[in-house]
């Protein structure tokens, strides 16, 4: 979450006239993330949040999207569907933007989980793919592997500003795991950016699930592996938690299941994403503009967790 986009009372209260939800009494810019512009509602009725989709979400995979949070939702699962309007229309424009209003859900996300809710947050992930077995609209990854050779490239030699010789040591890495990639694993949907910011929860039950802007259909185990390593390991991304990473598996396992086939392919998907999310990362970090409202993410706390997968190929087994 981020705010690129401001958005006047005027325009916002004129927004909510459009619903069945009460008048504007407060709205807050939340600052945390970097993919759309955020603000946190309240109305005299109720507590909303409000998404105006900024460049790097394409207008045309919106439906894709909304589907799939109506989906999981009408499988009983805590996500958060978009609310329709009076025309039954969920998806709008504010300020130039595509926009949604959504429903908002109890809950924190965490700084430093315990085994007790990474196994929590692992079911949780479970379930989403149980889910979606009937789902049947698709979405090509937009920042899967195909796309980390280009955007390498496109952050160019200015990586080296972040750290010397940061490119030279990516672009080997993405060698070996485009080498390595698995071809034959099971796919389906998949939430591709479940960090712990991204689950709410009250102790250790999961109240939440958000943030499905990356949502697609690719390799399932790949989902798991995002998970490891954003939970794993801390902010900077150091010491990691053999109970934390162990947790998330056994409730994955647990409740969807895990076979050989993809425990065994999860390092190099592990790699893979420490480099999807370095890169996009350092992409941020060399192109944010000075003047959003936006928390960028440091680059080389995923590239600490890409030293540490490569130096512990058999940390799954």
């Amino acid at each position: 979450m981020a705010v690129y986009t401001q958005v006047s009372a005027e325009a916002l209260a004129a927004f909510l006239s459009r619903y069945d939800v009460g008048d504007l009494v407060s709205a807050k810019g939340i600052a945390e993330g970097v993919e759309n512009s955020n603000y946190l509602v309240d109305t005299t009725r109720d507590r909303f949040i409000l998404t105006l989709y900024e460049k790097r979400v394409a207008a045309g995979d919106l439906p894709f999207f909304m589907a799939l949070l109506d989906h999981l939702a009408g499988k009983g699962l805590p996500v958060p569907p978009a609310v329709k309007d009076r025309d039954d229309r969920e998806i709008q424009q504010l300020e130039g933007r595509p926009a949604c209003l959504i429903r908002f859900l109890p809950g924190v996300s965490l700084s430093q989980p315990t085994p007790a809710q990474a196994l929590a947050a692992g079911c949780a992930l479970g379930g989403v793919h149980a889910a979606v077995a009937d789902f049947e609209p698709t979405r090509a990854n937009s920042m899967g592997i195909a796309q980390w050779r280009p955007l390498l490239e496109r952050c160019g030699r200015d990586m080296d500003a972040i750290r010397t010789g940061l490119f030279d040591r990516v672009a080997a890495a993405l060698d070996a795991v485009e080498r390595d990639w698995p071809r034959d694993l099971p796919v389906g949907a998949i939430h591709a950016d479940l960090f712990p910011d991204n689950v709410l929860m009250l102790g250790d039950e999961v109240t939440g699930l958000i943030d499905f802007y990356f949502a697609c259909t690719d390799i399932r185990a790949y989902d798991v592996a995002v998970m490891h390593t954003s939970w794993t390991f801390n902010a900077r991304g150091l010491n990691p938690s053999a109970g934390v990473g162990a947790a998330l598996l056994d409730g994955y396992d647990r409740s969807f299941g895990l076979s050989a086939a993809e425990r065994a392919a999860l390092p190099v998907l592990a790699r893979g994403a420490c480099i999807r999310f370095l890169l996009s990362r350092a992409w941020d970090w060399l192109n944010t503009p000075a003047d959003a409202l936006v928390m960028r993410k440091d680059p080389l706390a995923y590239l600490a967790r890409l030293d540490w997968y490569v130096a512990n190929e058999r940390a799954f087994a």
